[in-house]
Order: C-alpha cells, then structure tokens, then sequence
C-alpha cells in the first residue's frame, strides 16, 4: 500500500491544485512508493518547501514544485493567470532546486549518509497545457509535467528520474525507511493521560474564570447564596468575592469550617499583593484570635464556641468589626455560628453576606443548608442564585457522578480519561483503593494529581495524623505544596 506522509495531509483554500496533483499522483504510483506533502526545510536562516516529494525505491526521488492557474512564459518571465488576474511568479524551477539542495543536505546531515540517489527536480503545473517542443534554460521538457503528463504521473516521473536526475544510483529500501523515519518526525507524548490531564487543568481554569461574570451580575445584592454542585467554581467565586470586597476596603472575613479548605484559601490569599480580608479560614480560628477560649468536645464548638463569640461581640469596636461575610462551603456551618458571624458585622440586619453552599453535600448534618438565611428575618434573607455548570472536572467524572450532583448539573470540562471501576468488597475497599495508586504513579501520574477518597471513615494515614495532631503542620501544607 502507498505510504503517505501525512496519511491524510490538510489542504488549505489556495492549495486546490496541490491536492488534484497529489490525488493523482496517489492513484499513479506503486504501493512501494511514498509520497510526502509540504516538506519544510529550514537551512540556515533560510525556509524552503517542497510541495509534494516522492521517494521510489529502486528508482529515486522527485522534488515537486506545483503552480495552480494558467501559467506561462514572457521574455524569459513566468506569470501566472487566476481569477484575481495575472501576475509575476518566480522561477519554478528555481523554487524547487533550492528545495530539493536544500533538503539534500539536511536528510544527510540527519542519517550520516549521503544522498547519491538519482533525485529529479520537477514543474507540475495541473492547469496548463504546454507545447511538447517547449524547452527552457535550465527547464527542459522532460522536467515539466502540463496538465496532460499528470494523467500518465508514475510514468513521467520514472522517466525524468531515470534520465534527468542527478546522482550515482536508484534508491535503496532501506534507505527510504531511514528518510521516511525522519519526514514522519513520529513521537509519542511519554504519558499521554496526564498531559490531558494538564490540558483538563488549564480548561478548568478558563472555564472557571467564567464564572465572574455571575458575580458580576449580582454585585448589586448584598445578600447571596450561591448554590451549586461539585465542580461549579463556588470556591473560586468565594475568593475573587472576597478579592473585590477587600480591594473596596472593606472588611472582609472569608470563612470555611473544613480545615483542609482552610489551608487551601490561606495559600489563595497569601499571593495578593492588594488589601487582604481581615480573617482567612476556620470559623473556630476566627473565634479564637478574637479571645474565645478553646475547648473540647462537639457541643462546645457547635454550640458553646459560637455563644461565646455572640457575647465577646458585643465588646468589638465599631471600626472593628467586618463589613462582610463570606461562608465557602456553607452547608457545614451550624445555625449558631451565622448568628455569632452576624454579631460581628457592623450591620448584623443589612450588612453583605455570601454564602457559597452545596445543600447535596451536606457532609455534617448539622441542620438543613437550604433554610440558610430564613432566620435572619424576611427583610434580611439570601437570595438564593443557582450556579448549574460543572466546570472543574472532566465530563466523564461528571456523567459518572451525576446521580450525587442532581440532574440539573451540566458538564462543561474536557473530555477525560475514561472511568475505572474496580469491584470489592466493602473490607476490601481501603486496601484495594490504596493498590490503585502505585500503578497510576507508574504510568506517570504526579502524586498530587492523585487523590484517595473514603467514606464513612477516615483512611488510616489520614486518621494517624489526626490521633497525632500533625494534620495541621504536616498532612494539609504537605497536600496544598506546588
């Protein structure tokens, strides 16, 4: 079969008469030959090109310049005619001399051999008939292949390579597989999943961007709640949130209650180089830097903590006290802890809160996210914007998950690698789960684009460093570097 390089090549608008020729030419010649189309050459500061180039074992090769329209020649002069008229064209001939020299040199100097097979240098012109008798310095007959020739292509051109081009000898098969080596230029990305991966980052990044635009809209209310799913930007929204507040001079508290989240915002924010909120992070951190004594157990930090906070409220300067709220992942925070947030806002009845929630991942269940803002009083409530788009991940994680995220979701990344399922027991899961990870390292995933997930439970390194307290000052800056 006749190798083509590229095997299906792209042909542009002003490449009509290329593509007739190469057709042609395709149907013509042996399935032993190979044909490449636009092979470009850089020698020196110099660029050349050879329209199509074919390579003939057992024969040689043929460099050819092709020129579409009706071509001719005046006092020595080429022109060409097409629909926008006539004008000069420079030397074919020339053209591909220079081409084929050129390209001479570069195959050699890529091999270590050097190319003495015969090498015709040939004028196709698809759309001009030329007298049989023509000839031209430089350009004799046998070279020039008219409208009539390209029908009989294989045969002109064994002719013109067997009695007009220069060199010692036909062309080696093993040395056409050597040159073809080197016009196919073929290599293959070393881990083609985790540069889509990459290519899936910058996409999500893109997309996400987008996302300011929603805020723009709403800049306008002082009192939002933004409800999306998994992978719709909330806490992208959340940061640039704060971003525009604090470049205003407000001041800004950016909550969160899961630590690693936590962690995450801080190293967000560390980057600005204009105003910062006032607080970044913890609700309970926040609680804390203000002169809430810490304590144990869950009633205290759900209930006794934010108490606690509502009464040391009262005893912040005006000057000090936030101009606005801004809760990512608001489903986990508890009732009780919004009510010690107001109290320290200047305006507890009118002041700006946004709240960037998920009510199907209510991991917490502390109380019903979607009632957030009922009791803050009718004149005070959040208007509720549903933000449907999933952005962040790829659309086969999101198709797969759709049944967790709601059917109002729509994916909107990149396509994705596909979804493996691997089947288990549930005693099994942990260990099989952390069996996964080695071979995806292999194949070349970086680890931090490696994520494990459990439920129910913490995952036993997870719950080592939880027993041990080092989740704050090993586990999550570990997880957040580069």
């Amino acid at each position: 079969m006749l190798r083509c390089i590229p095997q299906e090549p792209e042909f542009s608008d002003g490449q009509s008469a290329e593509k007739a020729v190469w057709e042609q030419l395709c149907r013509s010649l042996p399935d032993e030959a190979v044909i490449a189309h636009s092979v470009a050459i850089r020698h020196g500061a110099v660029e050349h090109e050879i329209d199509l180039l074919i390579l003939w074992p057992g024969v040689g090769l043929a460099a050819i310049e092709v020129k579409g329209g009706l071509v001719g020649v005046e006092n020595g002069a080429w022109y060409q005619s097409d629909s926008k008229g006539r004008h000069p064209l420079k030397d074919p001939m020339a053209q591909v001399q220079s081409a084929a020299h050129a390209f001479k040199k570069w195959i050699t100097q890529q091999t270590g051999t050097p190319l003495n097979s015969r090498f015709a240098h040939v004028v196709c012109l698809p759309y001009t008939e030329v007298p049989a008798t023509w000839t031209k310095a430089g350009l004799p007959r046998d070279l020039l292949m008219d409208h009539n020739d390209l029908k009989h292509s294989a045969n002109y051109l064994h002719r013109a390579i067997q009695e007009q081009g220069g060199g010692y000898s036909a062309l080696a098969q093993s040395f056409t597989d050597r040159i073809c080596r080197h016009l196919a230029a073929d290599f293959a990305p070393e881990h083609l999943q985790t540069s889509e991966a990459l290519e899936n980052e910058d996409l999500q990044e893109h997309l996400t961007a987008r996302q300011a635009i929603l805020l723009g809209a709403t800049r306008a209310l002082p009192r939002v709640k933004f409800i999306g799913g998994a992978g719709s930007g909330k806490t992208w929204m959340a940061v640039e949130k704060a971003k525009q507040l604090s470049k205003d001079n407000e001041r800004v508290g950016l909550f969160c209650y899961n630590k690693g989240l936590g962690h995450y915002l801080k190293k967000q924010v560390t980057s600005w180089r204009q105003n910062k909120p006032v607080h970044v992070g913890e609700f309970h951190e926040y609680a804390r830097s203000l002169g809430v004594p810490d304590g144990t157990g869950q009633d205290y930090f759900d209930v006794q903590m934010p108490r606690l906070l509502r009464d040391l409220a009262r005893e912040i300067p005006q000057e000090d006290k936030l101009d606005a709220i801004i809760v990512d992942e608001a489903q986990d925070f508890a009732p009780e802890w919004w009510e010690a947030l107001l109290a320290c806002t200047k305006d507890p009845l009118q002041g700006k809160i946004y709240a960037f929630m998920d009510v199907r991942q209510n991991v917490y269940r502390r109380w019903n996210g979607e009632d957030l803002g009922a009791s803050f009083g009718a004149a005070a409530q959040l208007v509720p914007i549903h933000v449907d788009d999933n952005l962040r991940n790829t659309r086969r994680i999101a198709q797969t998950f759709k049944n967790l995220a709601g059917e109002k979701v729509k994916p909107r990344g990149g396509q994705g690698v596909p979804v493996r399922f691997v089947s288990c027991s549930t005693q099994e899961a942990v260990d099989l789960a952390s069996d996964c990870v080695d071979p995806l390292i292999a194949e070349g995933w970086a680890n931090n684009q490696i994520a494990l997930l459990t439920t129910n439970r913490r995952h036993p390194i997870h719950q080592e460093h939880y027993d041990l307290r080092t989740i704050d000052s090993a586990y999550w800056p570990a997880f957040h570097a580069n």
